[in-house]
């Protein structure tokens, strides 16, 4: 049993890049006593507004309360909720230089809640491929500044920006690097519609639902896994593939192993699933900064997620509570 004790400390002051879709979670709670007059539908009484950091953000949100720190590198819109993310992002000491401001708005989610139960999801934003002047600013941030990182993370949510020439400029850059003789490990939490984008990856970390999709195989238990694993590896010439499973814990195939690592899952209690894979990936990326194998990341990484699943809404775990729930 590897000491994973050792790596959590390592964590502090390491640097992770995450590069992604930037998004603000909007909670709106309430009660409803009665049906409106107009339609059939109920009357929330709003009791409570929160604003949170999601998407991408939300993975730096989790690298920061783990001891690390991260820069994001993606767009948000000249409004309000553009001003709300840059001024959240500043709090955990990123002053939002990788991040470019266009026309386009700014990803907002409204979910209204209600006696516990989230009754309608409103979505604000505006996808596709990045405008013209926004990509050439990005891709001249990533050429010159990605260096200086420890590790990089890609947190796609399929807005738009994880595209290939986003891809291309981050594969340009870490290659600049390692000639200069630093390798950066670089992890990709992936949507499978982006799949073509995101070849070379150290590691990539599709939940089961994405690993079928991608390799084009039914996942039932464990019927197709290994396969399923291989092929996505085959197709994106990525080091190795970690699926995460629920319930099921994880597995990792790496390299030219013939066989998967069965990681069972480690959580007691299981309250909120929301923002496990953004910690998943968030602990990968720090514990390859770190040194880490990718095994004993991927076991470090699993008992993040087993900590914040035990928790209610998009949490994070800390440093600490990970060192104590390691064995």
């Amino acid at each position: 049993m590897p000491d994973l004790h050792t790596l959590v400390p390592r964590f502090a002051g390491l640097r992770v890049l995450v590069i992604g879709d930037i998004i603000l979670d909007h909670f709106v709670w309430g009660k409803v006593s009665r049906i409106s007059p107009e339609a059939p539908v109920p009357v929330v009484n709003v009791q409570q507004e929160e604003y949170l950091l999601g998407g991408s953000a939300n993975v730096l949100n989790n690298i920061v309360a783990l001891g690390g720190q991260a820069e994001l590198c993606g767009t948000v819109g000249q409004d309000e909720a553009g001003d709300w993310v840059l001024s959240a992002l500043a709090a955990r000491g990123d002053r939002g230089a990788g991040i470019v401001r266009t026309e386009r708005p700014t990803t907002l989610k409204t979910r209204v809640l209600a006696q516990g139960q989230q009754i309608v999801r409103i979505d604000r934003e505006e996808c596709g491929p990045l405008p013209s002047d926004a990509l050439h600013q990005v891709v001249d941030w990533l050429d010159q500044n990605l260096a200086r990182f420890d590790a990089v993370l890609v947190s796609d949510y399929a807005k738009g920006m994880v595209g290939e020439s986003t891809m291309q400029a981050l594969r340009h850059a870490l290659d600049q690097a390692r000639q200069s003789g630093r390798i950066i490990p670089w992890v990709v939490d992936p949507k499978p519609v982006n799949m073509a984008h995101l070849t070379g990856a150290t590691v990539v970390t599709p939940n089961h639902h994405e690993a079928a999709q991608m390799s084009g195989l039914p996942i039932r238990g464990e019927e197709n896994l290994l396969a399923a694993a291989r092929t996505i590896q085959s197709e994106l010439s990525c080091t190795a593939v970690l699926i995460t499973r629920g319930s099921g814990g994880m597995v990792l195939l790496e390299g030219d192993t013939p066989c998967l690592q069965f990681i069972p899952t480690v959580a007691r209690e299981v309250f909120d699933v929301t923002g496990a894979g953004d910690t998943v990936a968030a602990t990968l990326a720090l514990a390859l900064a770190a040194g880490a194998t990718l095994c004993d990341a991927a076991m470090l990484a699993n008992h993040a997620a087993g900590l914040v699943v035990g928790k209610i809404g998009t949490a994070t775990t800390s440093a600490p509570e990970l060192l104590a729930a390691c064995p």
